[in-house]
């Protein structure tokens, strides 16, 4: 079982506290330093939420506290999409520090990238209709977390449904039953070569009126970039950041049509779909 690390040992933690790095004009260091206690106060609750079992016991699993329930959620070891990572607890806190500015109950909730579906459990929790997806490949460990944290316990019984990005999404989502209000994700863009098929599933998903929430870890060039793609189709708001973490988590909703540019986006969808054809 993966265990997390305290986030003081973060090395932008140690950064933040090293005397030799606070050097500054005194008003702006004020400032500086009173954003870093509030991000490190923040982080730390954030991370309280998480919690490892007293007792070994057979099947190896980490605990979460979010929405008055105790999640227990069994990880892999070797598979990045069935650990759960600092993105997913920014989001679930959030959900469920905001349930009065956004509401989820009832609400028609799909996460793409759900992993050990830490995110799907707690949005079902707060009384939405939540379709969890991921690859075929994590299914089995999805669909296993989110039945043993969610029975008898949510106003509706969430579904996992495999989602690759970019692949038959006419077939599996038709647009004309598409009607999320709420589109999350935490961390699913990396270093992996098929970020214009994410963007391509993130704009086909999306209404007019869809609401995405989408958490990120900064960790490579290529995630700046899909950044700037993202802001070519969509309305990106950065609704807070999380320094110590190196984490951002943005609001966004679709672009009017013809702002968007979407001639030239039908053609990078062409584009991207092709180049994974090839692969």
């Amino acid at each position: 079982m993966i265990k997390k690390t305290s986030i003081y040992s973060h090395p932008l933690v140690h950064h933040l506290m090293d005397p030799e790095a606070q050097k500054g004009i005194p008003g702006v260091l004020y400032l500086e330093n009173r954003e870093n206690d509030d991000d490190k106060k923040v982080v730390a609750e954030i991370m309280a939420r998480c919690f490892a079992p007293t007792l070994i016991t057979t099947t190896s699993w980490e605990g979460f506290h979010f929405v008055g329930h105790e999640i227990r959620i069994t990880e892999a070891v070797d598979c990045y999409g069935a650990v759960v990572w600092p993105s997913a607890l920014v989001l679930c806190y959030f959900l469920e520090m905001n349930v009065k500015q956004y509401n989820m109950v009832d609400k028609n909730v799909i996460e793409i990238g759900a992993g050990t579906g830490l995110v799907s459990i707690v949005a079902s929790l707060l009384g939405a209709h939540v379709t969890a997806t991921d690859l075929p490949e994590l299914l089995g460990n999805l669909q296993y977390n989110i039945s043993r944290n969610t029975k008898m316990k949510c106003k509706h019984l969430p579904q996992v449904k495999e989602l690759s990005w970019g692949v038959a999404l006419d077939k599996n989502f038709p647009r004309s039953s598409n009607n999320f209000d709420y589109i999350l994700a935490a961390d699913v863009v990396y270093a992996h070569p098929f970020l214009e098929e994410l963007l391509i599933t993130f704009d086909h998903l999306c209404k007019e009126t869809t609401i995405i929430f989408w958490v990120m870890k900064f960790r490579l060039e290529k995630e700046n970039k899909f950044v700037d793609r993202f802001k070519e189709l969509f309305d990106l708001e950065e609704i807070s950041s999380f320094p110590s973490l190196n984490i951002k988590l943005y609001k966004a909703m679709k672009k009017n049509p013809r702002s968007a540019g979407y001639p030239q986006s039908r053609a990078w969808k062409a584009k991207a779909i092709s180049s994974r054809l090839l692969l």
